[in-house]
């Protein structure tokens, strides 16, 4: 009954962790969505990538403890900050710009969270 216990609470802890994140990453969505560049390092520029820096270790670390938790329970990874990271990075002329893509990928998240009808 221990190991099930304890398998309960790390399961529990989990849940919280992606919650925390999710939230984290949605204020720091917001930002760029009004108008603050850096957090998909579009252009390249080292004070953007400084002001965010701190946003980004902090989503890193939880999506680490995530990804601790979830292997122990035997779940797959956190795909969802595989695929913000994923979305990082030099974009073509013809992209979108962070504030625009912000926008979408908070649509996604709402949409995601919504209850399946």
């Amino acid at each position: 009954m221990a190991k099930a216990d304890r398998l309960e609470r790390l399961d529990t802890r989990r849940i919280e962790l992606e919650a925390e994140y999710r939230a984290a990453l949605i204020a720091a969505l917001e930002r760029t969505a009004a108008g603050k560049w850096g957090l998909f390092d579009h252009q390249r520029d080292r004070h953007a990538r400084a002001a965010v820096r701190p946003t980004l270790d902090h989503l890193t670390e939880l999506a680490e403890e995530i990804d601790a938790a979830r292997d122990r329970l035997q779940l797959e990874p956190f795909a969802l900050h595989a695929e913000f990271l994923a979305a990082r990075g030099p974009v073509g002329p013809s992209a979108v710009g962070e504030p625009k893509q912000a926008q979408a990928w908070l649509a996604r998240l709402a949409a995601d969270a919504s209850p399946a009808e």
